[in-house]
């Protein structure tokens, strides 16, 4: 493993907002993780640093990075799908290009998705009706004692952006996906033109704020609530996509945390609907 101190994480957010760390450090072997279980106290797994809002002040936290971890295998060959081990330091990017030279789909909608295959894995992430446990037969964690186990999907609870991985705070390791054939290559273009339409990819942000509530969308509660521009220091809902909080200059994690208070108090007040955050606060 290699261990980095006092390491600057605001240069490992997408927000571009963070803090000192006790210490960063980047595993090459999943059996490295027991032993930084057994040697630290308050350990944070980092993926991508794309869904994570990171206090900007001292944090007295172990980072570790799976990066990596971006091994994919072929475990087994079927007339009509493959099995597929995919390591959770791989860019979800990485992963649709491999799908689409080996023909594989399943996974073309959430195509553009910023992050890694393990931190969509942890949240169970998705977009236009497709979620990635929709391709998955088996996760392969360390759970909390350092203890490696792969489980299969149909004894693991997941619903709507979250999953007992999550909720446990186990550690994804790798993921065993099933695809099938005829990767859509109009349906993942069209993904990924969306993303780079509608989406406030030319600023640091973390991707949706908050979750959609059931038989709603956040975005157009927010954008009905007239909150499009709003903003706090260099925080600032974004008018292309009002879901994203973006940071147009110098943001500090504070300036954050006051945009997304706001937000959920003005569109409570406006249509009584709670927002709950997608992002991760970390402090």
């Amino acid at each position: 493993m290699e261990v980095m101190k006092n390491a600057q994480m605001k240069e490992y957010s997408n927000m571009k907002v963070g803090g000192i760390a006790k210490e960063l450090i980047f595993v090459e072997e999943k059996n490295e993780l027991k032993e930084i279980i057994d040697t630290r106290k308050n350990i944070f797994i980092l993926g991508n640093g794309t869904n994570t809002l990171i206090y900007d002040g001292n944090l007295d936290i172990s980072f570790v990075s799976l990066k990596k971890l971006q091994k994919i295998s072929v475990e087994e060959k079927n007339k009509n799908f493959d099995l597929v081990r995919v390591e959770s330091g791989l860019d979800l990017d990485d992963l649709i290009k491999f799908m689409e030279e080996n023909n594989y789909t399943g996974l073309e909608n959430i195509t553009g998705i910023p992050g890694s295959v393990g931190g969509l894995v942890n949240m169970n992430g998705g977009a236009y009706g497709t979620e990635i446990f929709d391709c998955i037969e088996e996760v392969e964690v360390c759970k909390n004692d350092g203890k490696i186990e792969k489980i299969k999907t149909k004894d693991l609870h997941f619903k709507y952006r979250t999953t007992e991985i999550k909720e446990n705070r186990w550690i994804v390791i790798s993921a065993l996906f099933k695809f099938k054939f005829g990767f859509d290559h109009a349906a993942s273009e069209d993904k990924r033109e969306q993303r780079k339409v509608k989406h406030p990819l030319d600023l640091p942000n973390l991707g949706s704020t908050f979750k959609n509530p059931k038989g709603k969308f956040a975005a157009r509660l927010i954008s009905d609530a007239g909150l499009k521009g709003y903003q706090v220091g260099g925080a600032r809902i974004s008018e292309k996509h009002p879901n994203f909080v973006t940071n147009v200059g110098n943001a500090t994690f504070n300036d954050v945390i006051s945009v997304i208070e706001h937000v959920k108090e003005v569109v409570f007040e406006k249509f009584n609907i709670e927002l709950n955050t997608e992002i991760i606060i970390l402090k």
